[in-house]
């Protein structure tokens, strides 16, 4: 047995265990991107590194074997640096968005691409879904909202922009009509109440999905019906039925409405002591509007832009209370947001921002790259819709022509992960030119996108353990090299056997399975 010491904690590994084997032996995780249990040493990404701590030299952790006495560093902050450094070298030359420019400039951050694929399948149930994970109110936002997502769709270079708020409107009214609303899956009730002032578009998507995360949600209404300033809009633009029964639709999963509640500054000190959290979502503040003792200025309630957190312990304040705005699909995704935080503090005791994480983004398509991205979709001229929205042949023809800017492995990805957590800069390392964007697409849903590769070989590693007839390998050599498929063959040719393989152990987005969502 050979015996070291890692982060100062003594332990003993047989002859042959890398580092990397032997930190993980005790529970010290070291971040790797290009190893792959099973396969040969590779050393590529570098995202491993660790420190000798008698000389001073960084190394890779997951290729070097153990000695007797030594003494390794994995946390330091030159070792952390390091690690950062080298994702953004990967990231210098990885051409690929996280999420489409779409889903970047929604104010509820929803997954467009996503609903997209779905409509075009024809599953509208699952579509619904979708959006309901980001958007609470999808009918309402439907006939109202400017579409800033639209002003962000990548289809408007070739053509026009798809047509998103119409499609979400469809699936929203679709499930309407049913009878039978879709509801979400609730979380156990964690005993906790969350007390929400306003029931306007802030007010009811924070309590959506406060009480699916567990919370008992209490929303009190100063009026004689609930939807706040969407009540005050022409209901020719926005039929009152519609609003009445999304609104129903959110209530039906165990959130309580209180009608004709004002809620003055006595009364707010007593919610403050009967509940958990109290949220303001009062909608836009005008003179003489209660200050509850918050801080206030011109525009309305101080609060923290990340947290929503205000001057007050345990309150919250969303939406138009916040400024004044004609974006309800902000106050929407807010609501939102307001409603993670909230269960991060009762959960936790502390307040926290709301997560963002990571996006790899490369901006404006070039001309030469249209028809790369059109292989992923129709090229149809977009679909009118009436004064009652879509049919359902035009929403899945619509649906058709998205592009699906997105990349199909936004979740498990080990680059994105990283990268968000070592805080990495994507532009650090990158020229001013970039390589063109080339998009295949194979069979059993797999998506080949090899400017997003990082060449940390794994594909390599496997096509030939797995003994594919052709294979991948590194083609050129220097800065130059690249992964492809000896002998100028197809990748469908290369991954004849292994395909499903590869793509879920590739660490990037360049080789990527559609969602289970999309397969089933």
């Amino acid at each position: 047995m050979i015996k070291l010491k890692i982060d100062n904690l003594t332990v003993e590994v047989q002859p042959g265990t890398s580092v990397w084997q032997a930190a993980q032996s005790i529970g010290i995780d070291i971040s790797t991107i290009c190893y792959l249990e099973g396969t040969e040493h590779f050393t590529s990404c570098m995202i491993c590194l660790v420190k000798d701590a008698k000389n001073g030299r960084l190394f890779a952790s997951c290729s070097t074997p153990v000695f007797e006495g030594q003494d390794i560093i994995t946390n330091d902050e030159e070792t952390t640096e390091s690690r950062k450094a080298a994702l953004e070298l990967l990231l210098s030359e990885h051409v690929g968005d996280c999420e489409a420019p779409c889903q970047l400039v929604c104010p509820a951050h929803m997954n467009i691409p996503l609903m997209n694929r779905l409509i075009a399948k024809g599953d509208f149930a699952k579509a619904l879904e979708v959006v309901k994970r980001d958007i609470a109110l999808p009918s309402i936002l439907g006939h109202i909202c400017p579409a800033p997502c639209e002003a962000g769709c990548r289809r408007k270079q070739v053509d026009e922009a798809v047509s998103i708020c119409m499609l979400k409107r469809y699936v929203g009214e679709e499930d309407l009509k049913s009878g039978n609303p879709w509801q979400p899956l609730l979380a156990e009730p964690s005993g906790k109440k969350v007390a929400i002032i306003g029931s306007g578009p802030a007010g009811l998507a924070a309590a959506y999905y406060l009480q699916q995360k567990g919370h008992q949600s209490v929303i009190f209404e100063k009026g004689n019906r609930a939807g706040g300033e969407l009540l005050q809009i022409d209901p020719e633009i926005l039929p009152v039925e519609v609003v009445r029964q999304e609104i129903a639709t959110i209530t039906a999963i165990g959130i309580q409405i209180r009608l004709n509640e004002t809620i003055d500054n006595v009364r707010f000190a007593l919610l403050q002591k009967d509940f958990d959290a109290v949220v303001v979502a009062t909608g836009t503040i005008t003179e003489g509007s209660e200050d509850f003792g918050l801080k206030t200025t011109k525009t309305g309630f101080v609060a923290d832009k990340n947290s929503y957190w205000t001057s007050i312990p345990n309150v919250f304040a969303v939406g138009n209370a916040l400024r004044a705005s004609k974006l309800t699909v902000r106050s929407v995704g807010q609501g939102k947001e307001v409603a993670t935080v909230i269960d991060a503090y009762l959960k936790r005791g502390e307040v926290s921002a709301y997560p963002e994480r990571f996006n790899s983004k490369f901006g404006r398509l070039a001309e030469a790259e249209f028809i790369q991205y059109q292989k992923d979709s129709e090229t149809t001229s977009r679909q009118k819709a009436g004064k009652e929205g879509f049919t359902r042949e035009a929403a899945i023809i619509e649906a058709k022509c998205c592009m699906h800017c997105d990349c199909r492995n936004p979740e498990s990805c080990v680059l994105r992960e990283l990268s968000d957590r070592y805080h990495a800069i994507q532009k650090r390392f990158q020229s001013d030119e970039r390589l063109n964007v080339e998009k295949f697409i194979y069979r059993e849903g797999i998506v080949y996108e090899p400017t997003k590769c990082i060449k940390c070989g794994i594909c390599v590693r496997l096509t030939r353990q797995l003994q594919e007839e052709f294979g991948f390998t590194f083609i050129g050599r220097g800065f130059d090299v690249k992964v492809g498929v000896p002998f100028n063959e197809s990748v469908q040719k290369g991954l004849e056997k292994t395909a499903v393989i590869v793509a879920r152990e590739c660490p990037t987005g360049a080789l990527a399975m559609f969602s289970q969502e999309e397969q089933l």
